[in-house]
């Protein structure tokens, strides 16, 4: 059932991205594609175990080619600088919900506890790849924070622009403290690539690759996610409709 939610997503919007768009355009039709968000999130969540981990492989079972998806580079005066400078000038922020609001530097995430796994990413318009992840799992840097038990969400803001605005994405706080959600610093055993996400990008193994965010810039946990962006809590969520659950 898991298997056949997940081909249904991806070949309702393989077919979209195809060339039948327009469909996309008729509320009706639109209803019907995205429909049962919250029918497939209770049935996942009560038939797998919160704790179950996204399957893992073996160092011969990656991809020899893994495909840059979104944004390729932010493009924008702030990311060129700190690309520039070898991202010694980023920080990432973590506030909202906090009891101690910080910031990091590249250097700092770095020197965390780090996880590494060997997973395959599985995008929603119907391809998938197998690469190595490794960086400090996002629950650490949360409890670092003091994360307040009135935080449902985690909400992310990245570097890259739509519209004019920095791209958001969010998560609820299971898939945020799952010992393979992490904040990736390295892909196959390298330093992220610009077109990867660099210098943060965030993993979420049992979710599709739109929830992936790159080039995350802020963490902020919140109760709702009725402020965050059209109210959806992501920006393909609120603009193409997609599921903002999108486990497999």
């Amino acid at each position: 059932m898991i298997v056949a939610r997940r081909n249904l997503l991806v070949g309702a919007t393989g077919l979209l991205l195809a060339g039948c768009d327009k469909v996309a355009q008729v509320p009706a039709a639109r209803r019907i594609l995205f429909a049962g968000e919250d029918m497939h999130k209770g049935l996942q969540r009560a038939l797998l175990d919160r704790g179950a981990l996204a399957p893992e492989f073996r160092p011969d079972q990656m991809s020899p080619i893994f495909r840059a998806n979104g944004t390729r580079d932010p493009g924008t005066p702030a990311y060129a600088a700190m690309s520039a400078d070898g991202f010694a000038s980023y920080r990432l922020r973590i506030g909202g919900l906090v009891d101690r609001p910080f910031s990091l530097s590249l250097a700092q995430l770095a020197s965390m506890p780090s996880r590494e796994q060997i997973t395959r990413h599985d995008c929603v318009e119907g391809w998938s790849a197998i690469g190595q992840w490794q960086g400090p799992m996002l629950g650490t840097v949360l409890k670092a924070a003091g994360m307040r038990r009135s935080a449902r969400y985690v909400v992310f803001t990245c570097a890259d622009l739509y519209n004019g605005q920095p791209y958001y994405e969010s998560i609820d706080t299971v898939d945020a403290f799952h010992p393979q959600t992490i904040l990736a610093l390295k892909m196959n055993g390298r330093r992220l690539e610009v077109a990867h996400g660099a210098p943060v990008r965030l993993r979420v193994e049992r979710q599709l690759g739109y929830k992936h965010a790159k080039y995350v810039t802020g963490i902020d946990a919140v109760a709702s996610l009725d402020g965050i962006g059209k109210g959806r809590g992501g920006y393909w969520e609120d603009n193409v409709d997609y599921d903002w659950y999108a486990g497999i």
